[in-house]
């Protein structure tokens, strides 16, 4: 049964892959005309499996299977339809279908829980057209900043508009927001984003926390310079010393087990082939699971950053850009999960989400948990993204197993 179901899912990731605003790649930003089609298509599969189908304020897809009696609490599972551009088929979609065929397996059985079972479609996870991410679990979660609506994306549209052109209402945004005593928990499957399941050999893994992330951007100052007529005893060259900064971060990084690093920005100033760099600003991407170690991180790179401007004779500047504490998932929906798992016939394996996730916001309010499903070699915000259909099979097994096990004290 699982496999049909997992066919479906297959398919069905096909078809939302070819909705896209581009010819020839995956883009779906928020609250376009390409998210309309897909939020169309995924409603009308919720229907067909007796869900009551609405979109909140923002955008959000919701769908909800009835619980088996009144006053009910609900378990929402979700994930995102928006995707990065040049994306693949996978990265949010995979969530959302995963538990839509949880629900069909229910339906089709004809049972129905003491609980309901929401499927929700976010409709900004990525934050690829306005800057900001999260925009539909925060709203979920009542912590919308205002400041956020009036953001624009490059032809000038402001958040708020586009809620408006999409149908929606942002003057509404509040009343969306959920409560904590009216809901059981929450579920996100997601594709692992990365190669330690495929290492190990299995379908799927428990996470046990979403990463801290430190954000910085380092300004590394000396002196612009001629490049035939200024002796290399005498360069205060910028471009050098932040070369040095980035070799060290990536030594800090890998001291420390889990921890990642990451330079993907450097701007360099003047710029010219024949003109010493007076300038240049590096990005610096911090992540671990453990916020003291991702802290720690930062205080030895900042020595070590400090060093080398002595040495060089640079000045250095620090802008903090953004920090979120790691979110750990809640220990009882993961000990049911983990029991989903073993139930199914899998082995057991736990471990950290790199990424940021929709889970992280949905903690704020209630009990989180998520369920990695295997990707090809760890690929991802990719076209090449792959799961198999098998893989797909063992995630509904388990959050079908999990959902009986919520239903059973």
């Amino acid at each position: 049964m699982d496999e049909q179901f997992a066919a479906t899912v297959m398919a069905r990731a096909e078809m939302l892959g070819a909705i896209s605003e581009e010819d020839g790649r995956l883009t779906r930003r928020s609250l376009t005309p390409a998210l309309r089609r897909a939020n169309e298509a995924v409603a009308g599969w919720m229907r067909a499996a007796h869900m009551t189908v609405y979109e909140d304020s923002v955008g959000n897809l919701i769908g909800t299977y009835p619980a088996n009696r009144s006053a009910a609490k609900s378990f929402v599972i979700g994930s995102h339809l928006d995707t990065v551009r040049d994306a693949g088929k996978y990265d949010g979609p995979l969530g959302v279908l995963v538990g839509l065929a949880a629900v069909e397996r229910l339906a089709a059985a004809g049972r129905r829980l003491p609980f309901a079972v929401e499927v929700v479609a976010f409709c900004d996870e990525e934050g690829l057209r306005f800057g900001t991410s999260f925009l539909g679990s925060r709203t979920l979660a009542g912590n919308v900043d205002p400041a956020t609506l009036a953001l624009t994306d490059e032809a000038g549209v402001s958040v708020a508009e586009a809620i408006r052109a999409f149908g929606g209402d942002p003057d509404l945004i509040a009343q969306d927001a959920r409560r904590s005593d009216e809901l059981l928990g929450y579920l996100e499957v997601h594709i692992e984003q990365g190669p330690r399941l495929q290492e190990r050999n299995l379908p799927v893994g428990i996470v046990t926390a979403i990463t801290g992330i430190t954000r910085l951007q380092l300004g590394i100052t000396g002196m612009a310079g001629h490049a035939g007529t200024v002796p290399m005893a005498l360069r205060r060259d910028a471009l050098a010393g932040a070369a040095e900064l980035v070799l060290a971060i990536e030594a800090i990084a890998r001291r420390s087990d889990g921890l990642v690093a990451t330079v993907g920005q450097i701007t360099v100033m003047p710029g010219a082939s024949n003109v010493i760099p007076g300038t240049a600003m590096i990005s610096l991407d911090l992540r671990h699971q453990d916020d003291s170690v991702r802290r720690q991180a930062v205080n030895e790179v900042m020595q070590q950053a400090k060093m080398i401007a002595a040495e060089r004779n640079l000045d250095l500047t620090l802008q903090p850009i953004a920090e979120h504490a790691a979110v750990p998932m809640a220990e009882g929906m993961r000990a049911k999960l983990a029991a989903a798992i073993g139930d199914s016939g899998y082995e057991l394996v736990s471990l950290p989400s790199g990424a940021g996730h929709d889970a992280a916001v949905l903690a704020e309010i209630t009990p989180a948990a998520m369920l990695f499903v295997r990707c090809k070699d760890g690929i991802s915000h990719n076209p090449a993204e792959a799961v198999t259909a098998a893989d797909v099979a063992a995630a509904i097994a388990v959050v079908s197993r999990f959902l009986d096990k919520l239903a059973t004290p």
